[in-house]
């Protein structure tokens, strides 16, 4: 039996795909960040707390949760304040990160509003 598809408009659908993809992003950021000499507590704390939000946040909305908007917008806080700290990072894996978590941020800033 496959899945149904989610009812879900453009923007979320979009949303939902910048979520998993700044997951992935994030996840592996805070892991290369461990190898690196300088110290890069604060970059993976954040990418740590990304990873986690944009999963919830993902699996609000394909579940239709009254709270999805809420977490939305502290998603949105969130992937701002994270790719802000990679950006400050010269790191191939950070400076990726910077740049899905802005696509990210953008998405859920709709989603919030």
């Amino acid at each position: 039996m496959a899945l149904q598809e989610l009812d879900l408009s453009d923007t979320a659908e979009e949303c939902l795909d910048n979520c998993l993809e700044a997951m992935q992003a994030c996840e592996w950021c805070a892991d290369e960040c461990l190898d690196e000499d300088e110290d890069m507590s604060r970059c993976i704390r954040l990418c740590r707390d990304v990873a986690d939000l944009t999963t919830e946040h993902a699996r609000f909305m394909a579940r239709n949760s009254t709270y999805s908007d809420d977490l939305a917008a502290t998603c949105a806080d969130a992937c701002e304040e994270c790719a802000e700290e990679c950006a400050r990072h010269d790191h191939d894996h950070c400076q990726v990160c910077a740049d899905v978590l802005e696509d990210c941020a953008r998405t859920c800033r709709e989603m919030a509003s």
